[in-house]
């Protein structure tokens, strides 16, 4: 029996056998993470990762983050070169699918974590079926308006609660002229769609009863609650930036943070940015009802997972790290240090940011709903997310109507979707 020691003359003799010493001890793992969320790379590198480090001496990560709008395709052709990370962050529903389906994402079913989670916020990383997880997990978020409180006390605008007070707070803001009144802008589609369609939409969809009622047939894109959102959109133009169509999302997150919008269409994932980047009080408010005391409706999203590449040389390091995420210390860890980005385990994290708190509040006030297009809808093509984006853009620029927007959206839709129930 051995102690298991190296012996002098056991490093000889891997010495004239030409072996590399440190093959005697286990050798540092390093493991690359796959995001899209690039802002993040602070929070991940000063807090999240040497946290883990310090319990896992043997695993080093390394987030390597790419530019959000180039996060699918990039990840895509890494997988076909063989040069993705080992761990991916992972978008919920169809989009990660398929990758399970082509074979880049291993099954994560059989980790102890999986059952820190409700099954609801599994679903988006399963197979139809339920009979596989591909993802864990990590991050929900929820919409609203974020917006400049020194702004409002300057005018002596109070949070609006129905769509009229919306908009008198917007001629308030256009009229006095200090501030541009909606941080947004078309030049990346997927804004307009995301914090503009995908925002407001549920309150006239009533959430769920919506979202569902487009997966079984028994709804259409043409009907009129799903032509609301839009026409609402069709008025935000004028209290948008001269120029707004060549304005992208950062330039729109740069325009608020520097203090010269007022109001931000957007969700709790802009919360770390924008509190390391803005010097003024931020608020946020609920998207607006018609009549005060009507229910509400809020996007609640289940927007991040995290899986492991199939093809990774380190399996048992990858599982360790999703085994880590799934912990009541990563849900803390995550609250504090990404504020906004809430935590989908059944973790219970103090929230300590008051902005974070707002969104979180909502919960209890409303009724929550996913964006629209990420479950089965967004399987076929054209795409109905990227379709809603560019719709969303033009109707906004006024270069096409709501009505016509909503009959694009529903034609695309019955090219390629036929629902199991009518």
């Amino acid at each position: 029996m051995t102690s298991g020691r190296t012996t002098p003359a056991i490093l000889l003799a891997m010495l004239v056998a030409g072996l590399p010493l440190a093959a005697a001890a286990q050798d540092p793992v390093t493991l690359t993470i796959e995001s899209w969320r690039s802002e993040d790379a602070g929070p991940w590198n000063d807090v999240i990762i040497p946290a883990f480090e310090k319990s896992h001496p043997n695993i080093n990560l390394e987030f390597t983050p790419t530019e959000p709008t180039q996060y699918d395709a990039t990840l895509l052709v890494k997988f076909q070169g063989g040069t993705a990370g080992d761990i991916i962050s992972c978008r919920a529903f169809d989009n990660p699918l398929n990758l399970y389906n082509q074979g880049y994402l291993g099954s994560v079913k059989d980790l102890k974590a999986v059952a820190n989670f409700p099954a609801a916020k599994l679903v988006a990383w399963q197979t139809d079926d339920g009979s596989d997880t591909f993802c864990l997990p990590m991050v929900g978020t929820m919409h609203g308006f974020i917006y400049n409180k020194d702004a409002f006390t300057q005018l002596g605008l109070t949070e609006p609660k129905t769509w009229d007070e919306f908009h008198l707070v917007l001629d308030r803001i256009k009229a006095d002229g200090t501030y541009v009144a909606l941080a947004l802008g078309t030049k990346d589609t997927w804004a307009p769609g995301t914090m503009g369609y995908l925002n407001i939409g549920p309150q006239f969809w009533k959430g769920e009863e919506g979202r569902l009622g487009i997966i079984n047939g028994t709804k259409k894109l043409t009907d009129p609650e799903f032509v609301a959102p839009f026409t609402e959109l069709a008025k935000w133009g004028p209290y948008m930036a001269s120029g707004f169509e060549a304005q992208g999302y950062s330039d729109s997150q740069q325009l608020f943070t520097l203090g010269r919008a007022a109001i931000y269409p957007s969700g709790s994932w802009e919360i770390p940015g924008f509190r390391s980047q803005a010097s003024f009080e931020m608020g946020a408010f609920k998207v607006p009802v018609t009549t005060e005391g009507d229910k509400c409706y809020v996007t609640d999203h289940t927007d991040l997972g995290i899986g492991m590449n199939a093809a990774t040389k380190h399996p048992a390091e990858v599982r360790e790290f999703l085994e880590w995420t799934g912990s009541d210390e990563f849900a803390q860890l995550l609250a504090d240090a990404l504020p906004g980005l809430f935590p989908l385990s059944n973790s219970k994290p103090e929230f300590k940011d008051e902005l974070a708190t707002t969104f979180a509040s909502w919960r209890n006030e409303c009724e929550g709903t996913i964006r629209m297009p990420y479950q089965i809808l967004g399987r076929g093509q054209p795409n109905l997310d990227a379709e809603m984006a560019q719709t969303s853009a033009n109707v906004i620029g006024g270069t096409q109507t709501p009505e016509a927007a909503a009959q694009q959206l529903q034609t695309g839709l019955d090219s390629w979707y036929k629902p199991a129930a009518k």
